[in-house]
């Protein structure tokens, strides 16, 4: 009996996985188990820090117009200006107040004095 040659499909998916691999480092890149495990938990990293980052730069956000605030008038705080901005119905999120925080103080200074009054 002859010797039976195997398909392609099993190695066809494992070198989509090398190729997904083919940066890592010594055997994450080499071993199959291994890559499949280093891809497994690669792509759960990425999932998780997805919203990690989301977060992240929310808080940035709010740090730097708060610093601002503080610098600015001695009696208000972020909560106070963010209370107003829903009071006055402003649709300025706390990305745009931190571009305008770093691109253009005085024109933040301008909307934050006539919420707070």
């Amino acid at each position: 009996m002859t010797r039976i040659r195997r398909g392609y499909i099993a190695r066809r998916r494992r070198t989509k996985i090398r190729l997904f691999a083919s940066s890592f480092r010594g055997a994450h890149s080499r071993l199959t188990r291994t890559i499949i495990q280093q891809k497994i938990k690669a792509l759960f990293s990425a999932y998780r820090d997805r919203d990690r980052h989301k977060r992240n730069l929310r808080r940035l956000w709010v740090t730097r117009i708060n610093a601002v605030i503080r610098e600015n008038t001695t009696f208000c705080s972020y909560s106070t200006l963010i209370k107003n901005l829903y009071k006055k119905q402003l649709l300025l999120n706390r990305k745009i107040l931190a571009q305008l925080v770093i691109l253009n103080k005085n024109c933040f200074y301008m909307i934050s004095n006539d919420i707070i009054k």
